[in-house]
């Protein structure tokens, strides 16, 4: 079954608006968000997330950063998006800073599974139009339909 981002973000979170000094802050925000909702340990998703952080880049270029981690106690990957205020550098490949984080967390024996939510996540993100349409969105339910609509659209081609 394929992994689209309806099915990430049906247990995840969208935020808007949240100003934040660098990428540890909205990492912070994002797992602190998850964790709630999962019922996890918001630290040890924090370290996990900065842990991979420090083996490299996640910024993706355009504006674009998907941080990850594999975690204790989720069953399945599960993701959350904010829209900043104010864009952060996440050491992006293009440099430039980011202002879309789409954090993706997944269990921790859940190799493939991980690895085709993470191509979902990349590839719709990937869309000009998809970037455009967050960043001129007006709520995070906007966001969030927006987000499933992508992924609808993706599952249909």
């Amino acid at each position: 079954m394929a992994i689209d981002l309806s099915t990430l973000l049906s247990t995840g979170t969208v935020l808007a608006g949240i100003d934040a000094a660098g990428r540890k802050q909205v990492i912070v925000a994002l797992a602190e968000a998850l964790a709630e909702k999962l019922s996890v340990d918001a630290r040890e998703v924090i370290d996990a997330v900065m842990e991979r952080e420090h083996l490299g880049s996640t910024g993706v270029g355009d504006g674009v950063a998907i941080p990850h981690a594999r975690v204790h106690g989720i069953e399945a990957p599960v993701g959350a998006f904010v829209r900043l205020g104010t864009p952060v550098d996440f050491d992006a490949v293009d440099e430039r800073p980011c202002d879309l984080v789409f954090m993706l967390l997944a269990p921790l024996d859940a190799g493939a599974d991980h690895l085709r939510a993470l191509a979902q996540v990349s590839r719709a993100f990937r869309q000009p139009a998809l970037r455009e349409r967050l960043r001129g969105a007006g709520s995070e339910a906007e966001i969030e339909a927006i987000l499933c609509q992508r992924a609808e659209d993706a599952s249909a081609a």
